[in-house]
């Protein structure tokens, strides 16, 4: 957790928690989406906010309610804009909190498209992951965590029982709860592709220290030899054709994207959306830049979304 007040969540496994159905995935036309994150400390509220983030939601965290209004204003469908804003609002806010209902009204007078997602854990649970930490409930004051606790649910019961999903994370691990909220709002295919980098880099110059996978393709004959072919790199159609020509070369390609197209997936699953895929020669000039860019031209036909980075073009 990045919330000072919400312990980490126990590595365990779910047992199935029943999940909102979201709706068709909206039109470029239609309204800005608004998401309110809420629910009782410990139970996960930034994870899911974390979660948000990652899928390209504008997330403001620990925000007054009236703030709301301000920033639903503020969305726009432009190219570049913000559609789609999610807010952690919680008791964190004080007195603040008490406008939340008055808000909530406002945006539908305003008809903003809004929905409550709200976190949260029994008792015993929330009482450990504060011990965990060693931190006190933000509502404790001098008395027990039991009683912060009990002020919570007070303060938040109507709050919980106008939420469109309530997600309970008394058995579920970090990853298990960004599985759910991904469920919750990733409608669109676009929303779960993983983001792959391919980097072409020459061996001589050292590995990228970001790789996740390295592709050594050596193997080649080498262009570097070739008069016509040296001043060229990669990129020049005469060096990919000659590249892409040699026996094996559109082969490996085939097989190395069939290859890693499960392992994409398993990382999707597994809550990794960035991957870079290093793809070296010597030199870091001809093969691996031709061959690195096959790689991602092949994953973009299967609907990955993939850029390209040649790290040691120019160095010679």
């Amino acid at each position: 957790m990045t919330e000072a007040t919400d312990p980490a969540l126990p590595p365990t496994v779910p047992e199935g928690i029943p999940l909102l159905e979201r709706e068709t995935p909206p039109a470029e036309d239609a309204r800005p989406e608004v998401l309110i994150i809420t629910g009782m400390s410990g139970a996960g509220r930034s994870r899911a906010a974390a979660v948000l983030e990652d899928l390209d939601w504008y997330v403001v965290d620990n925000l007054p309610p009236k703030m709301l209004l301000a920033l639903s204003g503020m969305m726009t469908q432009a190219d570049g804009g913000v559609r789609r804003l999610a807010a952690v609002v919680d008791v964190r806010s004080r007195e603040f909190f008490s406008d939340l209902v008055q808000v909530l009204a406002d945006l539908r007078t305003r008809q903003v498209d809004y929905r409550i997602m709200f976190l949260d854990a029994a008792d015993e649970v929330l009482v450990r992951r504060f011990e965990q930490v060693r931190r006190p409930h933000p509502l404790q004051g001098d008395g027990r965590m039991l009683d912060g606790i009990a002020e919570e649910r007070r303060l938040l019961d109507h709050l919980r029982s106008r939420a469109d999903v309530v997600i309970d994370t008394s058995d579920l691990s970090v990853h298990d709860l960004a599985r759910q909220v991904r469920d919750v709002v990733a409608g669109e295919a676009g929303d779960r592709r993983i983001r792959i980098t391919t980097v072409s880099f020459g061996f001589k110059y050292g590995l990228p220290l970001d790789a996740d996978h390295v592709v050594d393709v050596r193997f080649l004959s080498n262009p570097y030899w070739v008069t016509e072919l040296r001043h060229l790199n990669g990129r020049d159609e005469p060096v990919r054709d000659y590249v892409l020509g040699l026996p094996g070369a559109e082969e490996f390609v085939e097989r190395y994207v069939a290859a890693i197209e499960p392992v994409l997936q398993g990382y999707l699953t597994e809550q990794k959306p960035y991957v870079t895929i290093a793809v070296g020669c010597t030199g870091g000039k001809h093969r691996s830049v031709a061959i690195s860019e096959a790689i991602a031209t092949r994953l973009r036909e299967g609907g990955q979304s993939v850029r390209t980075v040649h790290r040691d073009l120019g160095r010679e």
